[in-house]
């Protein structure tokens, strides 16, 4: 294509346009490519030419062509951003710069630096979306050339366009580019497969004939007799489509019936509705296939009406129905908004404003969340389709496909979710973890004193919520992680006969370099410090060198030489905590933690508590605590969580399953552990595993009079 050829292509919908400034962008690319070379040997300059091609062809105006003649230039020629900007404008050097970056960027990798970097092009380029157009025509192109590349590096680039480029198109609203990205990503990737669902589309033709053209005819003559003007358009869907309806179904190519899609494409939104009665009346509806997104239309302007109906030899086919201006905003998209016509920028009332599109992502990002929190959240939200649910009150409330009454109740407000316990679906009381359906009408039920759940992360779908649900999760944990440190620090200073007073603690603290007393104790009931190391900090002579495990007949300081001990099976106290002791006759002594419920029938028997502590060093992986833990029934999940425990130098002595549901069970788990930090370090990293969905302490009273199986 030569300059006067795009110039030309550009002048048939918009005449208007700067033709000297597109020609001299033209000499200035060629002039910076000149000696460059593509894979296949061509001059690399045919490269932004076909991309300016493809933007051309979606009527896009003079600032993003000009920006597709020249994206490669900053990065790969000698030319700069201020070379740019003198010779064309600042805005075009702008995009030039974004699309730069972004080509610079490892979309497809999850390390942090990548995602970091994503955040930051993010929040840069969401100002001006042509950079995003640009670079999915610049990949488009390249997937079409993509044979002149190396076999590993078509490789990459063909998952990186079906994971990355070809969902953003759709998400914009240019299927046809992410039905052409997938399908060339679909070639590289499984060729056989592409080619054995080709191989049957023309055994299918030979022996059915043209039965797209068939049912076109049959289309157009109930919709003549219904007096509706309009144009039908009919094709069999892309290979990678029907390869992966063939994977979520697992259904074979001749199981397949909605392999064939059509478009009616009307004057008026009345005509639409008309078109849908008539083609119902003559064809028998799918149930549960029909949808409506004229009255609900997508975030990216998407209007269209869908259905499937059985056609001709009872073969199911998909039809969208749409008017001419709603099929314009269908195929460019979020693009729509720049399209020109006779020079002047197209009005059509149904295209979005970019920057109102880009704001539904950008008010969602949180600066203290992490990277690949952040990642994720935009993945979740740029990738799914919609759906539209109702408050009691009648609003709509829109969220992704797969949402939650979760998500829902976030989306209301973050305290609504916070303090949800569960959701009535049309009336009805549901799961949490229930997928939301259009049109349904939800009903959060909230509770004072309700916290967000761990499970939650698992359950919930939108980015929003993700975050609000982990934000508060780290503030629970921060709690938490404060009062077991203050406990744990309390009883190290008293194993060593000192006060855990404010003064103490900030002068350790400053010690040890964390000046804030919590900071302090949350990274002591993290397990990040030890409680030794906050008594060392103040008193170093007074904390015993670390020597060899101390026994378990020898754990506890108090007992008369002559007196023997057990530990207590209805609290099982480990090493860390308060406790006293019980003299039984006959028995010994049996230790009990200071808060264990079975202490408070004996409180009028004073003469037979006797004051204890344990003694202060490492001591011995033999003191066995009972976990209540809820996990999901899915494979290789248990056997899971039994590596983790021993992954933490932790031992399982028993284990028994006490309820089994299809989809969670509950057991209970007896681990042999060290002290109370030994136990914090194992429960925090069950925890945080996403099959674990609840995890506690077991204690049981009736256990009172149970002796330990083993010391």
């Amino acid at each position: 294509m030569t300059a006067d050829d795009l110039i030309a292509l550009v002048r048939t919908y918009n005449p208007k346009t700067n033709t000297k400034m597109l020609a001299d962008a033209f000499v200035f690319g060629e002039e910076m490519h000149d000696g460059q070379f593509r894979h296949s040997g061509e001059p690399y300059f045919t490269h932004p030419i076909a991309v300016a091609g493809i933007l051309a062809e979606q009527q896009m105006d003079d600032a993003t062509l000009i920006t597709a003649l020249l994206h490669d230039t900053i990065e790969d020629t000698k030319a700069s951003f201020s070379d740019v900007e003198k010779r064309f404008s600042r805005e075009i050097a702008e995009l030039v710069d974004g699309v730069t970056k972004l080509t610079n960027l490892q979309l497809s990798s999850s390390e942090t630096k990548q995602a970091e970097n994503f955040r930051k092009l993010f929040m840069a380029t969401s100002r001006d979306l042509r950079v995003t157009l640009v670079k999915l025509a610049d990949r488009l192109h390249n997937m079409r050339t993509i044979k002149s590349m190396r076999p590993e590096k078509q490789a990459q680039k063909a998952r990186e366009t079906m994971d990355i480029y070809a969902p953003l198109a759709g998400r914009m609203g240019m299927q046809w580019m992410r039905e052409e990205l997938e399908d060339l990503a679909f070639r590289v990737l499984n060729p056989e497969g592409r080619n054995s669902i080709i191989r049957r589309f023309i055994t299918l033709q030979r022996e059915t004939g043209d039965v797209v053209e068939k049912i076109t005819v049959d289309m157009e003559h109930e919709l003549d007799k219904a007096g509706i003007a309009c144009d039908i358009y009919g094709r069999a869907k892309k290979p990678y489509s029907i390869w992966r309806k063939m994977q979520e179904k697992q259904q074979g190519f001749s199981r397949l019936s909605d392999i064939y899609g059509f478009r009616i494409i009307t004057q008026s939104e009345a005509d639409c509705y008309a078109a849908l009665g008539a083609i119902h009346q003559r064809w028998f509806a799918v149930p549960g296939r029909f949808k409506d997104y004229i009255s609900q239309p997508k975030s990216n302007g998407y209007r269209s009406l869908h259905t499937t109906v059985s056609g001709r030899d009872g073969k199911r086919v998909e039809v969208q129905i749409r008017t001419v201006e709603m099929h314009e905003v269908a195929e460019a998209g979020v693009a729509a908004h720049w399209s020109y016509r006779d020079g002047i920028r197209t009005e059509n009332r149904f295209a979005v404003d970019p920057a109102r599109w880009i704001a539904q992502l950008t008010d969602r990002i949180d600066a203290d969340d992490d990277d690949n929190t952040f990642l994720d959240m935009v993945k979740l939200e740029m990738y799914q389709d919609q759906v539209f649910c109702f408050t009691p009150k009648g609003d709509v409330i829109k969220l992704p496909r797969g949402a939650t009454p979760i998500d829902f109740a976030y989306a209301i407000h973050t305290r609504i979710g916070h303090a949800c316990v569960g959701a009535k679906v049309d009336g009805l009381r549901v799961p949490l973890w229930t997928r939301l359906k259009n049109g349904q009408s939800i009903e959060v039920i909230t509770a004072e004193g309700q916290t967000p759940q761990a499970t939650w992360i698992d359950i919930a779908v939108t980015g929003r919520a993700k975050t609000a649900i982990r934000r508060a999760l780290r503030e629970e944990d921060r709690e938490r992680f404060i009062r077991l440190g203050r406990e744990l620090v309390r009883a190290a200073f008293e194993n060593v006969g000192k006060k855990a007073t404010d003064k103490a603690l900030r002068t350790a603290g400053k010690s040890l370099g964390l000046g804030n007393i919590n900071d302090m104790l949350e990274r002591v009931g993290a397990a990040e410090i030890t409680s030794r190391d906050v008594v060392s900090a103040i008193y170093p002579d007074l904390v015993k060198t670390v020597g060899a495990e101390i026994e378990a007949r020898r754990a506890v300081i108090g007992l008369d030489a002559d007196q023997t001990h057990r530990r207590a099976q209805c609290c099982q106290p480990i090493p860390g905590e308060r406790i006293v002791g019980i003299t039984y006759r006959g028995q010994g002594v049996v230790v009990h933690a200071i808060d264990c419920d079975v202490l408070a029938d004996l409180e009028d028997q004073t003469e037979r508590w006797i004051d204890l502590h344990w003694q202060e060093g490492t001591h011995s992986a033999s003191n066995t605590i009972t976990l209540d833990m809820t996990i999901t029934n899915d494979a290789g999940v248990l056997g899971r969580i039994c590596t983790l425990i021993g992954e933490n130098d932790a031992n399982i002595s028993d284990l028994h399953f006490i309820d089994r549901k299809p989809d969670y069970y509950r057991l209970l788990i007896e681990v042999d552990l060290r002290d109370v930090e030994h136990m914090h370090i194992v429960m925090t990293a069950l925890e945080a595993d996403s099959n674990v969905a609840t995890i506690e302490r077991h204690r049981d009273p009736d256990r009172a009079g149970q002796v330990q199986r083993r010391s």
